[in-house]
């Protein structure tokens, strides 16, 4: 279960006064955003449903980048909001005008991958006098592709992971998660209504340990099957984690760009794969990176964090704008990897396929049963 937010961040927002919009807008470090965000649009998530949504809509809480605040934008039911927003709630009459402690509104969430939660933030940006007193959140399992009529029959066990927690206003609530479970499913409240920019879901892909076994050879560092970044030279520009994002890139900051260096070193990402696999074959693209991609790469493996580094492909001449494919020999089972460029610059996306070991499978079979999987 959740602790609860920042206290900082909880109480009423000041009015906007015109100027730059995020001028009192209030955020922090917390300690769990290096983790992969679960709900982007990008892995496939989704809000699947919400129980209203009148001044706007369920979908803008999981665009990429801030919320945007736009003063003189207003349509016929109102001003227009970059998030959720639902309209005021109502008692049941003249005696009775304001709503119970129990009336509340509510959006179901689709993670782009299943996985562990560690972290939430729900922002409120540019919501200062219409977002809710406090909010919740639970998360359920369910296999397959289930309709918000399956999620919310009776059948579906929710756990929570925050309970309800008064937030603030024009600011980024995070709270951090300790639930030792793999999700699929989230369920937003707002209590009583109220208005929610941006929702991000940190944690662990865990992926399905059949589904990768059906695929024999699959890409065994994309985010969406389990891989993760664990520590790069540079992020000046943009993340790391764009190079196992699913698909290729669309724009040049939809990779990884490090400032120039103006010493004689080099740049690296250095990943975890999904397990213990043998990787085939690499592509490195470097798609949208004209004048800044990276001049050369080079790959190593090892097993294990105490393992010896193994070069499997030697420094490479890249070109800008395309995508490379290296068929590879004998390399052995590997857990990490590590992508040195030369001198500086970016690459789009890295692809690793290949396949698991016996012990990489049953290690992850094994850690999908403890998940609840």
């Amino acid at each position: 279960m959740s602790d609860v937010a920042t206290p900082s961040f909880t109480g009423d927002a000041n009015p906007y006064g015109g100027g730059d919009p995020y001028a009192d807008y209030r955020t922090a470090d917390f300690p769990f955003t290096h983790f992969a965000d679960l709900a982007d649009r990008r892995l496939g998530a989704g809000v699947i449903a919400a129980n209203d949504e009148f001044f706007a809509e369920r979908e803008n809480m999981l665009r990429p980048g801030a919320a945007e605040f736009d003063p003189e934008h207003f349509g016929h039911k109102g001003k227009i909001m970059d998030g959720w927003e639902t309209r005021r709630r109502r008692g049941v009459s003249a005696q009775q005008p304001h709503p119970t402690d129990e009336d509340h509104d509510w959006a179901l969430v689709r993670l782009g991958a299943p996985g562990v939660v560690r972290g939430i933030v729900i922002d409120t940006a540019h919501f200062r006098g219409n977002y809710p007193q406090a909010v919740s959140v639970e998360a359920a399992s369910v296999p397959g592709s289930p309709s918000p009529d399956d999620l919310l029959s009776g059948d579906v066990k929710w756990v929570t992971l925050v309970p309800r927690t008064a937030v603030g206003g024009h600011a980024a609530n995070g709270f951090a998660v300790d639930v030792e479970q793999r999700f699929t499913h989230l369920r937003i409240n707002q209590h009583p209504d109220g208005g929610i920019a941006r929702l991000r879901v940190y944690g662990e892909v865990a992926p399905d340990p059949a589904w990768l076994a059906t695929l024999g050879t699959f890409d065994l560092v994309a985010l969406e099957n389990g891989g993760r970044v664990e520590d790069a030279s540079d992020r000046f520009y943009s993340p790391a984690t764009n190079t196992i994002q699913p698909g290729r890139s669309h724009k040049m900051d939809d990779g990884w760009e490090t400032r120039r260096r103006r010493d004689k070193g080099n740049d690296w990402i250095h990943y975890h794969l999904v397990e213990q696999s043998e990787i085939r074959a690499v592509e490195i693209d470097t798609a949208y990176l004209k004048g800044n991609s990276a001049g050369w790469a080079a790959l190593s493996v090892r097993d294990g964090a105490d393992g010896t580094w193994t070069e499997i492909l030697p420094r490479t001449r890249l070109q800008p704008d395309t995508n490379h494919r290296f068929v590879l020999d004998a390399v052995p089972a590997a857990t990490e990897v590590r992508m040195d460029i030369f001198p500086d610059g970016g690459i789009s996306r890295l692809r690793l396929f290949g396949s698991l070991t016996e012990a990489g499978a049953s290690r992850l079979a094994a850690r999908h049963q403890e998940l609840g999987g």
